[in-house]
């Protein structure tokens, strides 16, 4: 039985008890690294992170795993209250799959960590750069204090790295356009003017990029959901 007062080693022993080849199969399917997956649904992860609890020193020993669901629960067990700088860049050193970079940019958010995403944006690795406008993208829907400000600034990040052609980041330079657009009116025309100007770069990435934000971007239902 897990509880708050489990340690590392038997939180992994009882997740390794409900393998499933089955999941794993299916999530190859979409693109989630499976090496070492043991097929648990996030939904079953949750109710583990919630019997053992939050703790932070054991939740950097399920990382250290290496094991997928091992650091999805130490994602779900960390304080976001006490992860420093530090230990966020440890983290993005062994990113390899978008779900884990996905998952962790929201605690980097939650965290403050927001100094992070510059950095991150600069880094040649497909899965940290990736971390950084998934920051974006989270930033813009959750943190409702930050000023609109913050969030256009990093107009100018996505503008600088809207060409990378790699399928992880050029999806979530597109995320992260499209969240800042639909923040507020002011965040609107700003992210649309960019879209604009990428939707006829001489660049397939760019354009990609640029088009697909537009769709959505100047939609009615878009529109309307803004001007609330």
């Amino acid at each position: 039985m897990i509880g708050r007062t489990s340690a590392a080693g038997d939180i992994l022993e009882h997740i390794r008890a409900l393998r499933s080849e089955a999941n794993i199969a299916g999530m190859r399917r979409y693109g989630i690294v499976t090496d070492t997956a043991l097929g648990i649904s996030n939904a079953e992860l949750r109710k583990v992170a919630r019997a053992a609890g939050k703790d932070h020193g054991r939740a950097a020993a399920l990382w250290a795993t290496g094991v997928r669901e091992a650091r999805l629960l130490a994602l779900y067990t960390l304080d976001p209250q006490r992860l420093t700088l530090a230990e966020a860049r440890r983290l993005a050193a062994d990113f390899n799959s978008w779900e884990i970079v996905d998952g962790a940019a929201d605690i980097f958010v939650a965290a403050g960590l927001l100094a992070l995403v510059e950095d991150f944006a600069a880094d040649e690795r497909e899965f940290v750069r990736r971390a950084a406008f998934a920051m974006i993208a989270g930033a813009a829907v959750h943190l409702k204090s930050e000023s609109d400000a913050t969030l256009i600034a990093w107009l100018g990040v996505i503008e600088r790295h809207a060409a990378d052609p790699r399928n992880f980041v050029k999806k979530a330079v597109n995320w992260a356009l499209r969240s800042i657009s639909k923040r507020s009116s002011a965040c609107h025309a700003p992210a649309v003017a960019l879209a604009g100007t990428l939707a006829e770069s001489a660049d397939r990435t760019e354009r990609w990029i640029g088009r697909d934000a537009l769709r959505e971007l100047t939609d009615e239902k878009t529109l309307a959901r803004i001007r609330r």
